[in-house]
């Protein structure tokens, strides 16, 4: 038996690639396109990724991206970077406190290599991710923003300075480090997206951030923060912020299915029309 077919697949195809990485490591990624993929540059493509807590990200039957991308004829990938667990602990602890920088080096490495396939531009690459993805979509925004037309940021770390005195923050310090030493000076401080917003920027790429009122894993404080100081400093440039926050749901963003449907409707569509140019700047 078999649950009934949620979207039509009959002309998708699954491929494994790998990007090289700033430090010259292979980093694998699956891709799902229609068959025939026109490489002309214009397929709305979305980068998923997570990289953290040994986290794998395997080939799996998604009915959401398959409704909301992948029958519009976007591509959509996922980045298995260091920090999650496709090549066992190892993968993972390559990754951890001083070395979190390789997560957003494997992650940028595989948006370049889409671009230099011809596969998408920056401006049909979009990119999404939650909790720990959120850090790693956060980052993002701070740290290649030339790299993408939308980000999507949920349910998100985002102030790694006082991450740890958040709900369950303290207990994530053997990820990321503890804030209170000179792990910040040494490296925390690189990868804290609200930390390294650069208002002296014209343009930054559409994003929306995301979050629940009582999300009980990670403060919603974050995002908030991370959109108000978006908000001023970007006023009167060219920085395209959306934000949402919905007051049920716990991390997972959504109470019940109406509520998990309405939000995930909100992201594909927000980032579809950031990448058809369809999103009018600071609607």
């Amino acid at each position: 038996k078999a649950l009934p077919h949620m979207y039509d697949s009959s002309n998708l195809e699954v491929s494994q690639h790998f990007a090289t990485s700033e430090d010259g490591t292979k980093i694998p990624f699956f891709m799902v396109s229609k068959k025939g993929l026109v490489l002309d540059g214009s397929n709305p493509t979305l980068l998923y990724g997570y990289g953290g807590f040994e986290i794998s990200l395997t080939p799996r039957y998604i009915s959401t991206v398959g409704i909301s991308w992948l029958e519009r004829g976007g591509v959509y990938v996922e980045a298995n970077i260091r920090g999650g667990g496709e090549y066992g602990p190892d993968w993972h602890q390559s990754a951890l406190k001083k070395n979190r920088n390789k997560c957003y080096e494997d992650f940028i490495a595989v948006g370049k290599h889409l671009i230099d396939s011809k596969i998408c531009t920056p401006a049909t690459l979009a990119c999404r991710g939650g909790s720990n993805g959120g850090l790693l979509t956060g980052n993002m925004l701070v740290q290649a923003p030339d790299l993408f037309g939308a980000i999507h940021i949920a349910v998100p770390l985002l102030d790694m300075k006082r991450y740890h005195k958040l709900l369950a923050g303290a207990s994530w310090m053997a990820e990321y480090g503890d804030p209170d030493t000179d792990d910040w000076e040494e490296f925390l401080y690189k990868y804290s997206p609200y930390h390294n917003i650069d208002a002296k920027r014209d343009n930054y790429p559409n994003v929306l951030l995301t979050t629940s009122t009582r999300d009980d894993r990670v403060h919603p404080a974050h995002a908030r923060k991370m959109v108000k100081k978006l908000w001023d400093l970007g006023e009167g440039k060219n920085w395209s912020v959306f934000y949402y926050e919905n007051i049920e749901g716990g991390h997972g963003g959504a109470a019940d299915s109406k509520q998990e449907a309405f939000m995930t409707s909100l992201s594909y569509d927000f980032m579809w029309r950031a990448l058809t140019s369809t999103i009018p700047k600071n609607e």
